[in-house]
């Protein structure tokens, strides 16, 4: 079984189409993917994850 895909912050920040200022008050509001974070401080989110975060926020613009 494959590890999960983890995507860098980058990437996720291309994907929604906002700054790194944005994602992380976003962050701060509790309204963001969740994230990891890894021992050398960087940050990684699950693709699971932020297709889940995407879904739920579709569900509630509908």
């Amino acid at each position: 079984m494959a590890s999960p895909q983890m995507l860098k912050l980058p990437e996720v920040l291309a994907e929604l189409g906002m700054s790194r200022a944005a994602f992380y008050r976003m962050r701060a509001r509790g309204l963001a993917p969740k994230l990891i974070k890894l021992p050398n401080h960087q940050v990684r989110v699950r693709r699971t994850d932020l297709d889940a975060w995407w879904a739920k926020h579709e569900e509630s613009a509908a």
